[in-house]
């Protein structure tokens, strides 16, 4: 089973994200918008995993988590991969806030990785982000990425993970498809205060 680890923005920072991009869909028509179902910030993508090495990755990845607290975040700007933008092939929002917690948040996840048997070329430098649309052959995303260089989400906390399975496209399913496994909570602040949303929706501080 293909696998990865992610957060999963609230269902009110998705609203603000898709009502800002609603008015350029139509810029390039090349671009494959992400469905709103499959939004997330991809911490760690793990690649194959079978049952036997499921079972050494969960344990360590509760561990990894639970080592972890809650952050606050936020979407902002645009940017691509690769380069500038001219021959880009995916089109970005960026984040922000707690960028030094959710760095160190998905280097555990990768040694916990890493060490249930993750292959090693399937490890990719940690670059924070949320993909919005991607093209099977380059394409100029410039305009675009000046068009979205205003936005600016609201703040959300940042109050679990998810382990992640990929289902690609096939003959049981036509689209791509992802299903949760596992979810582990992130530890309260202990500040026991903060500004931001949940990622279930609810106030800061609700598990």
């Amino acid at each position: 089973m293909r696998l990865f680890v992610a957060l999963v923005p609230p269902p009110d920072i998705l609203d603000e994200l898709e009502e800002a991009v609603r008015p350029h869909r139509d810029d390039v028509p090349e671009l494959r918008w992400t469905r709103r179902e499959l939004i997330h910030v991809t911490l760690t993508f793990l690649g194959e995993f079978d049952d036997r090495r499921l079972e050494r990755l969960l344990p360590r990845l509760e561990r990894a988590v639970q080592r972890h607290e809650r952050m606050t975040l936020s979407l902002a700007g645009a940017g691509a991969f690769p380069g500038n933008g001219a021959h880009a092939r995916v089109l970005w929002t960026g984040l922000f806030g707690d960028r030094r917690a959710l760095a160190r948040l998905a280097a555990s996840t990768t040694a916990a990785g890493r060490r249930a048997g993750m292959p090693p070329d399937k490890h990719r430098g940690f670059r924070p982000h949320l993909t919005l649309a991607r093209s099977r052959r380059p394409v100029d995303v410039r305009p675009l990425v000046e068009s979205l260089s205003a936005f600016a989400g609201s703040p959300w906390t940042a109050d679990s993970v998810r382990l992640m399975r990929s289902r690609l496209p096939g003959k049981e399913h036509p689209e791509l498809t992802y299903e949760p496994l596992k979810t582990w909570s992130l530890r309260q602040s202990s500040g026991g205060g903060g500004a931001g949303r949940s990622a279930s929706g609810g106030p800061h501080g609700t598990p």
